[in-house]
């Protein structure tokens, strides 16, 4: 492409902006959330590990737990996850439903024969997969903006640029890759081959939207898979039934995929009728952590227990890629002389970013109790601490300055963003012969700082369920409901006013039904 004057869009670079610094905090946050796990039993009981004993759940909860077993057992799980979005944008609702049928825990448990002669009565050990996360998520959103555009972000972005970006810059930005396709090298180089800027000077900026007036119809959707899941292996005892005390390693995997577009379709414009902008996100990671637990039974009636759980240390590659299309009015732009000519590309593939880095989770640490009505059922309840201020991230990909500059970059926008929270859980089972009803619930504080978009993203987890146990097997069913709040904001600008985030309102649930038998 050649033109006497061209136009540059600069969206900041994935790895060295501070929106950037701020993605990499975010997804410390992502890969660091856990709302509920367990076996349908634990899971109706709000998700409660810290003073219970005798399930699989103990494995990669409290693995004390495992110290209650008189027996060995095997466990499966399959579930069911709803996924509902409500997504608010510039005065329109949309509503998005999407199901996911998953196995998300399965285990077994070795117990050894009581020793009646020891104070160490006995000992088990468990091996369980389990599924720590789910991101699971979809939401369409659209709305009329009358005060601005996505170009207009590509606008502010070029123009504050220091130093200014060259035309010979662009026009070299647009190689063919192997397969002899044309690949822009960054977002200002595809906006730039595109005519959808244009300088105002021989030298290039200030630089102008080909449309900086019309206004538009905006739309977006986004849609995320993928879990965190784990390998948990753990052992635990008992002294004379009433100190219990066990230790877990757990190897995790992330997988997490996104996709996304933005759209902007242009009203009455002279020039454009649409411009489309296209995400693709995939990491894939592995990790380890480990736990150390305790649960002291005071007598037959109370008991307490406590875990605290190391940082997740994981390593993760991914890549992020993008493209552009647009649409003009009469398949025609005007060129530097005000000619019509055809634009050479009506949509360009960026270069993907290709990016491998390491991340601490927070440390974790929960305390609970548990009061029992002799045969009759009881309740528990758990205060859980997370760290998420200490999570930290680090890379070995970029030159020796930029490894330094990412891991304190990093640190202080995690420390600037996000605090250290306190979680509430409390559930309690009623028995009757083989027959068990259980209810839970739990309060998932708010990890931000700061609200700077008014929303409040604590989350609350309601739950149920029922169960069967016989001497040979147990069957339980349990539903859980979640509720809570998030946003999206596809483009910022300096002034507030012109631009706007989406609100998202999800209320996923979730059904599980676990079959275990003993032997």
């Amino acid at each position: 492409m050649s033109k006497t004057y061209s136009g540059i869009a600069l969206l900041v670079s994935l790895l060295t902006s501070s929106a950037a610094v701020g993605q990499y905090a975010t997804d410390a946050l992502r890969y660091s959330e856990i709302n509920q796990t367990g076996t349908a039993r634990f899971q109706a009981l709000g998700g409660n590990h810290a003073s219970i004993g005798g399930d699989a759940s103990s494995i990669y909860g409290n693995p004390a737990g495992l110290g209650f077993y008189n027996r060995s057992e095997l466990t499966l799980s399959p579930a069911v996850t709803i996924a509902g979005t409500s997504a608010a944008y510039l005065g329109n609702t949309e509503k998005q439903n999407s199901s996911l049928f998953n196995i998300p825990q399965a285990s077994v448990v070795f117990a050894s024969q009581p020793g009646f002669q020891r104070k160490w009565k006995r000992s088990s050990f468990g091996v369980s997969f389990s599924r720590q996360q789910s991101f699971q998520n979809g939401y369409r959103y659209g709305g009329r903006n009358n005060n601005s555009a996505y170009i207009d972000n590509v606008l502010e972005s070029v123009n504050n640029a220091s130093p200014p970006y060259t035309i010979k810059e662009l026009e070299d930005g647009l190689q063919n890759n192997p397969g002899g396709n044309p690949v822009a090298s960054s977002i200002p180089v595809a906006y730039y081959q595109m005519y959808l800027i244009n300088p105002t000077s021989a030298s290039g900026p200030p630089f102008a939207a080909i449309d900086g007036q019309s206004v538009v119809d905006q739309s977006g959707d986004f849609t995320s898979t993928g879990a965190t899941s784990q390998w948990t292996f753990a052992y635990a005892g008992n002294l004379n039934d009433k100190f219990y005390l066990g230790g877990n390693v757990g190897f995790s995997r992330i997988k997490y995929d996104y996709s996304s577009r933005f759209s902007d379709d242009y009203i009455n414009s002279p020039s454009l009728t649409y411009i489309d902008q296209f995400e693709d996100f995939t990491v894939r990671g592995t990790g380890f952590n480990a736990s150390l637990g305790a649960i002291y039974k005071f007598n037959p009636m109370f008991q307490i227990g406590g875990t605290l759980i190391s940082p997740t240390f994981s390593a993760s590659k991914e890549t992020y890629s993008q493209s552009v299309a647009a649409g003009f009015v009469g398949g025609k732009v005007k060129d530097a002389d005000g000619n019509l000519i055809t634009p050479p590309y009506t949509s360009l593939p960026i270069s993907p970013n290709d990016f491998e880095y390491n991340l601490v989770g927070p440390m974790r640490g929960n305390l609970g109790g548990t009061v029992f009505f002799q045969n009759k059922g009881f309740l528990t309840a758990t205060i859980e601490y997370i760290g998420y201020s200490g999570m930290r991230a680090r890379t070995s990909f970029l030159d020796a300055t930029g490894n330094q500059d990412f891991k304190d970059n990093t640190k202080a926008e995690i420390q600037d963003t996000f605090r250290n929270t306190v979680n509430f859980r409390l559930g309690g089972e009623i028995r009757a012969k083989i027959f068990r009803a259980r209810i839970g619930g739990a309060y998932i504080s708010d990890p931000y700082l700061e609200r700077t978009d008014g929303i409040d993203r604590s989350k609350l987890l309601f739950s149920a369920g029922v169960g069967m146990r016989s001497d040979r097997f147990f069957v339980d069913l349990t539903g859980t409901f979640t509720t809570y709040k998030s946003a999206y904001t596809p483009y910022y600008l300096k002034n507030p006013n012109n631009y706007a985030s989406v609100e998202i309102t999800n209320k996923p649930i979730n059904v599980m039904l676990t079959a275990g038998v003993f032997f």
